[in-house]
């Protein structure tokens, strides 16, 4: 489908609309749920001007059809799924270019990969706030996006691995989008990532209606890489599940020993608890994709409990 114009008013969901077309035939979990965030913010944004309408209208229209089109899948309609899905898809972009990164591979698909991380992470604001390991990947992917891709701008080599200088330009904390020409966009002939032109070739997204030009004469600041959706190449398609990666722990007492859970007689479990059940078993099996056992039995613990006792953490 092809979308109208995304008018200057709406910039800011420019990279969100970017991010779902180029997965349109990769993800279309990705691509639903980034549109229909797309759709939320452009909906707070919109002053009822015709193109602006105009483009809403197609976004609904397209994720009404989607919807249809994919009754049976439920990271589409079930937004428990949904949530699961998308954070096992920002935190795979994630570690992939965490990797790279650490081993001092800094080509563009690496930029590409920690910026779309970084949106998406985004895009899970959709389904409530972000946890403090979500926040913390989405900043330092933002900012390691505009790093990088900074120092190739100017012929210099990036530093691997976190630096005192993530919190200086790497923020937006407003998440606006302000936009850049595509003839900055470097090329798609990179195979570091994958090892092939075939998954280049299907990452790479085609220009499209919903991202207009606009001049820009000078190399890009930090703040410009972050919120343009053009100026960056496309992920690989197929990422690799990287070793050596040193998840973000938060600055917490340990956590303490389990002790048996007394089951409460005759217990009355409301479809909220019973939801909250089922999203914290959609988290054990995220956190055991990624051999994160410590994690997987806090969150069956935390269904346990509440569906035993009524009571959650």
């Amino acid at each position: 489908m092809e979308f109208p114009p995304c008018p200057p008013s709406l910039k800011q969901i420019q990279h969100f609309l970017k991010i779902a077309q180029e997965h349109d035939t990769r993800d279309i979990v990705v691509a639903y749920w980034s549109r229909l965030y797309a759709l939320q913010v452009g909906l707070k944004l919109t002053t009822q001007q015709p193109e602006e309408t105009k483009l809403l209208l197609a976004i609904m229209d397209w994720l009404e059809s989607m919807k249809k089109d994919h009754s049976d899948n439920e990271s589409i309609t079930n937004e428990v799924c949904a949530q699961a899905h998308m954070e096992n898809y920002a935190l795979k972009l994630f570690l992939y270019a965490d990797k790279q990164d650490r081993e001092g591979n800094f080509g563009k698909n690496v930029v590409k990969a920690f910026y779309s991380s970084g949106v998406i992470y985004d895009v899970l604001q959709t389904f409530g706030e972000l946890s403090e390991e979500a926040l913390h990947n989405r900043k330092y992917a933002k900012w390691k996006a505009a790093y990088i891709h900074n120092c190739l701008k100017n012929g210099e080599t990036p530093v691997s691995g976190p630096m005192n200088e993530e919190n200086e330009d790497g923020e937006n904390e407003n998440n606006e989008t302000p936009t850049m020409s595509p003839q900055e966009e470097p090329s798609n002939d990179s195979n570091e990532a994958t090892g092939g032109d075939d998954s280049n070739e299907a990452a790479a997204g085609d220009d499209s209606n919903e991202n207009p030009e606009t001049e820009e004469s000078e190399p890009p600041n930090a703040e410009v890489i972050l919120n343009n959706p053009d100026i960056l190449p496309s992920p690989p398609v197929e990422e690799e599940k990287p070793g050596g990666f040193e998840p973000f722990v938060p600055p917490t007492t340990p956590h303490p020993v389990y002790t048996p859970i007394t089951p409460v007689a005759n217990i009355q479990i409301t479809p909220e608890q019973m939801i909250t059940a089922q999203k914290y078993c959609k988290y054990a099996g995220s956190a055991l994709n990624y051999d994160d056992v410590k994690t997987a039995i806090e969150n069956l613990q935390k269904a346990l409990k509440l569906l035993t006792t009524g009571q959650d953490d």
